[in-house]
């Protein structure tokens, strides 16, 4: 296992330890990235500038576009002879975007993912069932290196293939399960098929999930799915990948790593730093990175953050699980519309799983939106009455809940496509 004393640090030894390494990392950025040194001679800054963290306010954010823009390499501050390791999205609204690793970076990733396993309860004892993808994504190669990081036994099943997953995950008797909170569900969905008993034949105890928004409802569906605690891990490639925070035994929320990992919360209209427990758009600043160290970083992820103490020891930060994106939030005829918000009204509902998309589309000039749901193999599709009833109750609650005037479709079990990665829950016809 694996414990930093930095996590469990007074809040003043912690803070001046960000500040020491903010200084070091504007100064890298403004003295190697002409991108940077630009941005900050623009707005009449400079390095010197930043004496407490609060200064940190005055720089300019970093957007999604911005390494786009710089394709492949440019806002790399070392040569490519100490960039040991590549990732990139996958670039399906654009270029995609680029990071790189120095061996600093990598052995910095390897321990904050040592710690997410070691807030799971992981240690040399145990098996973990990596169902992440291997690849340009980071999400598989960051949780393998966690892993061997604890001393834990690690299983590279990487996406797909369910039913050798469940057979892998049997026979090897993994005790840890990575990988989506979608695929999750779909595995377990398959594995009942063998009967009701089917959670005799695994040994989880176990898992950590991310690289999606999760509402509560399907965090308890995977957990009673699987009989296992659930641990939310939560990180983008842009800034170093899984392992930016996440939430331990005592507490739901997410405790993020602040020793190198500077948050904001901000008001995704206008930029401005809201107080503490406020809602907004995530903006991260890595205080450690060395190949591709980056300022205020514009996540789109909208959450929340407390400096309240956990129960488990620890001081760090927490945030919230994501909420929703700034970036693909749905606006239906003016009503501002999370993913999240929908799921949140299906799990509560009676009768239906948490495998749902939702579809946007015009009739006329006005929004148009239809979320079909799958029911649960308990509800017969042929008994009018039960599901209409089922129909009327949801709709019912999107209305008096999120304003939201939807047409809701049920449909038989297992009919919507399942995704092996990211599940798709938005269909947006409108453009």
């Amino acid at each position: 296992m694996l414990w930093n004393r930095i996590e469990s640090a007074r809040r003043e030894d912690l803070q001046t330890l960000q500040l020491e390494r903010l200084k070091d990392t504007v100064e890298r950025v403004y003295t190697l990235t002409p991108f940077y040194r630009e941005k900050f001679d623009e707005a009449g800054i400079k390095p010197c500038d930043i004496t407490r963290l609060e200064d940190l306010q005055k720089l300019p954010f970093t957007r999604k576009k911005d390494l786009r823009d710089h394709y492949p390499f440019g806002l790399f501050t070392v040569p490519m002879s100490e960039v040991v390791r590549v990732h990139s999205s996958s670039g399906t609204t654009g270029k995609p975007t680029v990071v790189g690793y120095t061996q600093a970076d990598m052995d910095i990733w390897d321990e904050v993912m040592a710690r997410v396993f070691t807030m799971s309860g992981a240690s040399s004892e145990d098996v973990v069932h990596n169902g992440y993808g291997y690849g340009l994504f980071t999400g598989g190669l960051g949780f393998h290196n966690g892993a061997e990081t604890v001393g834990a036994t690690i299983v590279p099943a990487s996406g797909g293939f369910t039913e050798r997953q469940l057979m892998l995950m049997r026979d090897f008797q993994a005790t840890v399960l990575a990988c989506t909170p979608s695929f999750a569900l779909h595995m377990a969905e398959v594995a009942s098929k063998a009967g009701s008993d089917y959670l005799k034949h695994y040994k989880l105890k176990a898992g950590i999930f991310g690289a999606e928004p999760t509402s509560k409802g399907l965090k308890e569906e995977v957990s009673k799915a699987w009989g296992i605690d659930y641990h939310e891990v939560y990180g983008l490639s842009e800034i170093i990948g899984p392992g930016v925070s996440c939430s331990c035994k005592e507490s739901e929320l997410l405790h993020i790593f602040e020793d190198h990992f500077y948050a904001e919360i901000i008001d995704p209209k206008t930029g401005e730093v809201l107080p503490e427990g406020e809602r907004g758009e995530l903006v991260i600043t890595p205080l450690t990175k060395q190949a591709l160290p980056i300022i205020r970083y514009r996540t789109g992820d909208i959450t929340s953050i407390t400096t309240e103490p956990c129960k488990c020891g620890r001081t760090l930060q927490r945030m919230e699980s994501i909420v929703g994106r700034a970036d693909d939030m749905l606006i239906v005829n003016g009503v501002n519309v999370y993913p999240s918000q929908i799921e949140h009204v299906i799990a509560n509902a009676e009768g239906v799983t948490l495998n749902y998309q939702i579809i946007a589309d015009k009739k006329g000039h006005l929004d148009k939106l239809e979320i079909q749901i799958e029911v649960s193999d308990e509800v017969m599709s042929d008994n009018v009455s039960e599901v209409e009833k089922i129909k009327k109750d949801i709709q019912s609650s999107l209305l008096n809940n999120l304003y939201i005037n939807a047409a809701v479709k049920l449909v038989e079990p297992r009919s919507i496509e399942r995704s092996m990665g990211k599940a798709v829950r938005i269909v947006d016809k409108r453009t």
